[in-house]
């Protein structure tokens, strides 16, 4: 099975390391291994330096007022957060090691020829990324699966992205709805809008998630999602620029648990009766002669009524009978005969 087909068959769940590894390489191996242990089928990161991102500046541009960063310089923000390009190999080899998927976000060029050294198969575009087309277009001339996140996402913006896509002859394409909150909010969520992607873009379509808990996973499961992203962490005591909206081991497990769930109750489009379905229909109404009724008696309402359980003439031929004489004779509590419609 490829990767594309991998991805849009079930549910595939994406455990986000990003800043989680805080700093160390060993905290990285372990969360790759917590990550399998929760039950993420992949393992993603980001490619970056703080020089790919931004550049060193101090003016009010590159200052972050309010949130979760508030104060922090860009290009300070990510050095902090950045996974050193070093460490990606080792990273990768212990997904290998494990049974995990390697994905990471790239975010300049230089990214992408970097990814493609260490022979990813698919790659993940950021929500702040979905406007930079020439990025785009050039992940998309690698001919994999992109998964792009549509955070602050417009519908020309989308399109723009998809289009850039297709320009370099690659339909691999997969959206993610995103609020691009740290955390985010419910009330600003409008998961229905999962939906309405996958309708208007025809393209397979996720979340990625960055509330707190697994709600809001379940419910996109729900509504026909078919990747759940959501941040990683080991503890959200070991601090850094992530740790404050991503979900421990035991709470990615219950989400996978859940969402699980979700998709089996959800299920498909079905009108037929399950085997024990079958079984309740004994217990469904019909008409049974409610005293005793002799061949010939007329049937009216004081003698047959509409009752459980399900052996005798279906309740909807109840005014064909009133009326009529009957064709047998029945003691009270037998099931009215279907032969008695039949002229």
């Amino acid at each position: 099975m490829s990767i594309y087909e991998r991805l849009t068959s079930g549910i595939y769940f994406i455990a986000e390391m990003s800043a989680n590894h805080a700093g160390s390489l060993d905290n990285a191996i372990e969360i790759v291994r917590a990550a399998k242990h929760a039950g993420a089928d992949c393992l993603k990161i980001q490619t970056y330096t703080a020089d790919t991102m931004t550049i060193n500046c101090d003016n009010e541009y590159f200052r972050i007022n309010g949130g979760l960063w508030d104060g922090y310089k860009l290009y300070d923000l990510y050095t902090k957060a950045s996974t050193p390009w070093e460490w990606h190999k080792a990273i990768k080899e212990e997904c290998e090691n494990v049974g995990l998927d390697f994905l990471s976000t790239p975010f300049d060029s230089t990214a992408v020829d970097f990814l493609e050294e260490l022979g990813v198969e698919f790659y993940k575009v950021a929500s702040f990324e979905l406007v930079d087309i020439p990025l785009i277009e050039y992940i998309a001339s690698k001919n994999k699966p992109i998964i792009m996140s549509c955070g602050m996402g417009a519908i020309d913006e989308i399109q723009d992205a998809i289009e850039a896509c297709k320009k370099m002859n690659n339909n691999q394409i997969i959206l993610l709805k995103c609020s691009s909150v740290y955390p985010a909010i419910y009330t600003e969520m409008n998961l229905d809008t999962i939906v309405d992607m996958r309708e208007r873009f025809k393209t397979p379509t996720g979340l990625s998630d960055h509330t707190i808990g697994s709600l809001a996973a379940v419910v996109a499961i729900s509504l026909g999602a078919q990747i759940i992203e959501k941040h990683f962490c080991l503890s959200r005591l070991i601090k850094n620029p992530d740790s404050e909206f991503s979900m421990e081991p035991d709470e990615f497990k219950q989400m996978v648990k859940d969402c699980t769930a979700a998709s089996e109750i959800r299920g498909k489009i079905n009108y037929k009766l399950t085997e024990k379905e079958m079984l309740s229909t004994q217990f469904r109404r019909s008409i049974f002669a409610s005293t005793r009724i002799r061949k010939g008696d007329i049937f009216t309402l004081d003698n047959i009524r509409v009752i459980r359980p399900s052996n005798g003439v279906s309740p909807k031929h109840l005014t064909t009978l009133l009326n009529t004489p009957a064709k047998n004779s029945y003691e009270k509590g037998q099931p009215i005969l279907n032969s008695e419609l039949n002229n």
